[in-house]
């Protein structure tokens, strides 16, 4: 799961996009004019190497590591300076003829616009900076200098260093910057904070222990990592104690939201019309469920009646199947056993390429990203493409028996496996090796979350279209009605993610009723809708990725489906789609359709 900034991702050779681009006219698009096109490419490079000296966290995390030294403080000259780097690139956007550019440069285009449009909006009128002490947390950051080997260990430790000479004055950025913030993105901080400080007193002592730094340099560092968590638990502490009678409501309210929506998931449609869409979705999948409740009843409640009301029935039988489930302390290790056979049977079924080179490492959730999502995907960026992949698992320690029993009947023996499919593989881990190799200098910078995470939610229905059922081996050329059940009842989360987003943020719904629709309708168990109510009230729009992203794709290929007939390649398909990059799924349509 990707909070903001906006993860981008981009290329590491951008002579490869210039190459690309200008066969690519001939093939695309034969009108425009070379020479803009050239003019537009040497734009897009001065943009993202100017985008890096004006985000450098933003370049480490995507593995260019020239200011690995610089933590950009947060105050209003930084601001400033972020404005006055939209307002240039927007003016230099200006000088360029849409009908004279290719189609690849013209999305190119609209997607630079829309990056520094939104940021700007951010600034101007959202305003987050204010109200959401969670967006002011050095520890993820820093977690991945000691994390990830793009450089001799020595070398990080250093940049580690200077690193840390500006939390000081990025944390007494952060306090002035706070104005009236909600309780519940207080409440966030505090937490990821303080859980973020072990990078500090843990990871970095063991780090120094490998390293060939002298005994003096050792200490400096270590005193400086003493001098940061006292900075860190002091803010902490100061948002504890911070006096806040008016608190700002988590809710964004419809205007915000609208436009948040907008900018961020780049759909074809508004966020009314995705809500219409997933009100509407909710009810096919009721039916659907609700057919193979009926066939299932006889072969695990026999001699007992079905009940008569209809979701009733389907929680029932949901029950049924969800008490299949691991032990709480063999979730992680169930995890890692599953990825090579989804590696297998994506093979024996030729659905796309799964490159072995990239590694993928699952590992326990670092406790500076605790408190939203359960599980997660971290990938390198595309300059540190032999980078890990990390698979963020959370931890059941210390959970009392009855919500450990909740969350594992949640993700149980069904699920489990739907939810490697989404976050690993053919999904999250799959879809950014392919963004990391795209030749589009922007579509690899600019990644859009709807398409990110959309894939991953069409890549369920695809694998089980395909016949895959981990109980069925490799062979299975069709699932089980328990499988499809619970796919179904997973495919709810992401259609109620939206109607539960829209309906919180823009309708005032009450924790009651956003209770009762993951509950009663969506068929959650009460652990996992408690946490998304918690994700609810900390985020905004994210939660529309998931089905939106799906629709637009899942449609997309059911037209391409149609019209090509007996031609249509799913493998071809899978693997053009993904060659765009991390870009909204409208333009990769048009480039697709364009193509044909």
């Amino acid at each position: 799961m990707f909070a903001v900034p906006i993860k981008i991702n981009m290329t590491k050779n951008i002579l490869l996009s210039i190459c690309f681009l200008a066969i690519s006219m001939s093939t695309i698009n034969a009108a425009p004019s070379m020479q803009a096109d050239n003019r537009f490419n040497d734009f897009k490079e001065s943009f993202v190497l100017e985008l890096w000296k004006v985000y450098p966290s933003w370049a480490s995390s995507v593995g260019y590591h020239k200011y690995d030294q610089v933590l950009t403080v947060p105050d209003d000259a930084e601001r400033a300076r972020e404005l006055a780097f939209c307002r240039k690139n927007l003016d230099g956007l200006k000088g360029f003829s849409l009908s004279e550019l290719s189609d690849v440069n013209k999305t190119d285009y609209y997607l630079i616009e829309n990056q520094l449009k939104y940021t700007e909006w951010g600034i101007n009128e959202q305003k987050s900076y204010e109200w959401d002490p969670s967006g002011y947390n050095v520890c993820g950051s820093f977690a991945d200098m000691l994390g990830n080997d793009y450089e001799a260990l020595d070398r990080r430790l250093l940049h580690f260093y200077a690193r840390m000479a500006s939390i000081p004055a990025y944390y007494a950025a952060a306090k002035k910057n706070i104005k009236n913030p909600t309780k519940e993105h207080t409440k966030l901080a505090i937490e990821q904070n303080l859980g973020g400080i072990s990078v500090f007193e843990t990871d970095l002592p063991e780090a120094l222990k490998k390293s060939h730094l002298d005994e003096s340099q050792k200490d400096k560092i270590l005193h400086r990592a003493k001098v940061s968590v006292a900075v860190i638990k002091n803010y902490a502490d100061w948002l504890k104690a911070m006096p806040n009678d008016n608190p700002r409501s988590f809710r964004l309210g419809k205007e915000l939201y609208e436009k948040k929506f907008a900018y961020e998931i780049q759909s074809g449609y508004t966020a009314d019309e995705i809500y219409e869409k997933a009100l509407k979705h909710k009810i096919e999948l009721h039916g659907k469920m609700y057919a193979i409740t009926k066939e299932l009843w006889p072969k695990y409640c026999a001699g007992k009646p079905m009940p008569e009301k209809r979701m009733e029935a389907v929680k029932a039988m949901i029950d049924v199947l969800s008490v299949n489930h691991v032990k709480p302390d063999s979730f992680q290790a169930a995890i890692e056993r599953q990825l090579p056979a989804l590696v297998a049977f994506i093979k024996n079924k030729n659905l796309i390429y799964i490159d072995p080179s990239k590694p993928l490492v699952v590992r326990k959730e670092p406790d500076y990203m605790a408190g939203v999502a359960g599980a997660s995907i971290n990938a390198p960026g595309p300059y540190d493409k032999n980078g890990n992949t990390y698979y963020n698992v959370g931890g059941l320690a210390g959970w009392d028996k009855d919500k450990a029993e909740s969350y594992l009947r949640e993700y149980n023996h069904y699920i489990l496996q739907i939810l490697n499919i989404h976050e690993a593989i053919p999904g999250h881990y799959t879809q950014l090796v392919y963004a990391n190799q795209s030749p589009s200098i922007i579509k690899a910078v600019l990644g859009n979350n709807a398409m990110i995470e959309g894939w991953a939610v069409y890549t369920e229905r695809m694998m089980l279209e395909n016949g895959y059922d981990g109980d069925r081996g490799v062979n299975s050329t069709e699932a089980s009605p328990e499988m499809w059940l619970m796919y179904y009842k997973w495919n709810l989360r992401s259609t109620c993610n939206t109607i539960l987003d829209y309906s919180v943020h823009t309708k005032n719904m009450s924790k009651a009723d956003a209770m009762h629709l993951l509950v009663d309708e969506a068929f959650q168990q009460k652990a996992e809708a408690e946490g998304k109510w918690k994700r609810v009230s900390v985020t905004q729009v994210q939660l529309c990725c998931y089905f939106t992203g799906y629709t637009e794709i899942y449609d997309f290929r059911e037209t391409l489906k149609n019209k090509m007939g007996p031609k249509f390649n799913l493998k071809q398909f899978h693997e053009k789609f993904l060659g765009y990059g991390s870009a909204p799924v409208k333009y990769i349509r048009q480039l697709m359709t364009a193509e044909r």
